[in-house]
């Protein structure tokens, strides 16, 4: 894994619902999210391909985790990256809640607005 040329910078954009890594100030990648009540529903991660290999999608998920727990908020997996991350870093099990039909039929109907 090689680093990253400088420090990645985390931001949490509300306006389009998800939280944006840039590294040398060029956009790196995001996760998605939606709110539901009280839980962020992480549904999407991505990495731009320039910027694989440097560990970078796991800071992202670790600040915007950080975030939700600050936030007094749970998170929901429903994506395969932060569902990964979730099972490697059990810190976070305590803020955690399971994916559920409910859960998907609820953000379909979001995603589709």
């Amino acid at each position: 894994m090689t680093e990253p040329a400088a420090t990645p910078v985390v931001q949490r954009v509300d306006a389009r619902h998800r939280y944006t890594i840039e590294v040398d100030g060029k956009p790196a990648g995001f996760t998605a999210y939606r709110d539901r009540d009280d839980r962020r529903v992480f549904f999407h991660t991505e990495i731009d391909d320039a910027f694989a290999g440097q560990g970078l999608a796991a800071i992202l998920v670790r600040e915007a985790l950080d975030d939700v727990r600050a936030a007094g908020k749970r998170i929901v997996p429903v994506c395969p990256y932060v569902a990964k991350f979730l099972k490697k870093h059990e810190e976070y099990a305590d803020i955690t809640d399971a994916v559920t039909p409910d859960t998907l039929t609820w953000l379909d109907a979001q995603l589709k607005h």
